[in-house]
Order: structure tokens, then sequence, then C-alpha cells
């Protein structure tokens, strides 16, 4: 079983991998094209193992070099977003920066914004009057890498700061939508010292 361990981006494929044979394409969705390690299957049937040292964001168009030097291609698979669209540039920007804010993946287009299917945010953007519509496409949120840093930035009571402030305006606890707390970390934390 072939094993990737480099991401080609589209526009280096020529420089970096140009006599490198393309022996199968996989048709991702977006939770596989940022996945560090793991397995996935191509259309040919090929199963490649991922071990990316570092956090990638594979694009259509994208490759991955394989440990016997040929490459697969990477395309976005379509899967079910929602769209919200807004006339207004700077309605947009402020949804944009809020979605951001929040940790959600979004894709920014000219009048609208492509999120992942989510009842809940749905929901709020129906109550305050917002048009969403349901679409099935290929999803390319900025900033595709979701923490570039290689580590989490949600808080739960955990006792560390990344940077930034998550100062809302309002004092209450918040989980920033995690149900689930049993969810793995893909950093350490040091020894508490005592």
């Amino acid at each position: 079983m072939p094993l990737a361990k480099k991401l080609i981006p589209a526009a280096e494929r020529q420089t970096i991998a140009k006599d490198a044979r393309v022996v199968d394409t996989l048709i991702l969705p977006y939770a596989q094209r940022t996945t560090k390690r793991g397995f996935v299957f191509g259309t040919g049937g090929t199963c490649v193992e991922l071990a990316f040292e570092d956090p990638v964001c594979m694009r259509t168009d994208d490759a991955l070099l394989l440990d016997d030097g040929n490459l697969v291609e990477v395309v976005a698979e379509a899967e079910s977003l929602f769209e919200v669209r807004v006339e207004n540039p700077v309605t947009l920007a402020r949804l944009a920066w809020h979605f951001g804010d929040n940790h959600v993946p979004v894709e920014i287009r000219k009048n609208r914004l492509r999120l992942q299917r989510n009842p809940e945010l749905e929901a709020a953007m129906e109550a305050s009057g917002t048009k969403i519509t349901t679409i099935e496409a290929p999803f390319d949120p900025e900033d595709g890498t979701p923490h570039a840093d290689d580590h989490h930035h949600h808080h739960h009571g955990h006792g560390h700061h990344h940077g930034h402030d998550h100062a809302h305006g309002h004092a209450h606890e918040h989980d920033h939508g995690h149900q689930d707390r049993s969810h793995h970390h893909d950093h350490d934390h040091p020894p508490k010292r005592g």
C-alpha cells in the first residue's frame, strides 16, 4: 500500500513532480481532505495511507506524492452544503467574521457564503431572516487548514490560552458547540506544577 507523506499544491506540480506518473485519483469530501493520518481509496481502487507531519488542506488538482515516486490526484467531492446569499458586502463580511470567530469553516464567494450542513446554524440563519439554500457542491473554505498551528482552538476549561481573545461582550460559559466532550486534541498539555 502506497504511503503519502507530501502534498504538492496544483501550482507546484510542474516544478516538483513533473516526471511523476499519476496512478489514481482521490475524490474526497472536505473532512478527508484535511486529515493528517488515515487511509483513503482512489477511484481506481488504490488504497493510500496518509501520514502527514503537519496539517494539510488538499484542494482540487493538488497531488499526493507517494513513497514509490508516483502521484495520486485530488478532487474535491461534492457534498451537502448550505449557502447564505447576501447582497450587502458589509453584512456578508460580518457573517463571515462571525462564523470564522466561532471556528466554523466557511467558503466566501462574491455575494454568498457556503458552509457545511448544520441544523443549528441553518435554524439561526432562518430565524434572523437570512435566506439560505441547500446545495450539493465541493466545499473549499478559506484557510482550508482548519488548525494551521497544529492544535485545536477549543476551550473546555483546561487552562491553556492560544493567543486570542474569546470574549463575547457578555458573561457566561459556553462550549463552542461541542456536544461530545470526549474528542481528542492533537497537542500535549504541559504537566501541572504544584
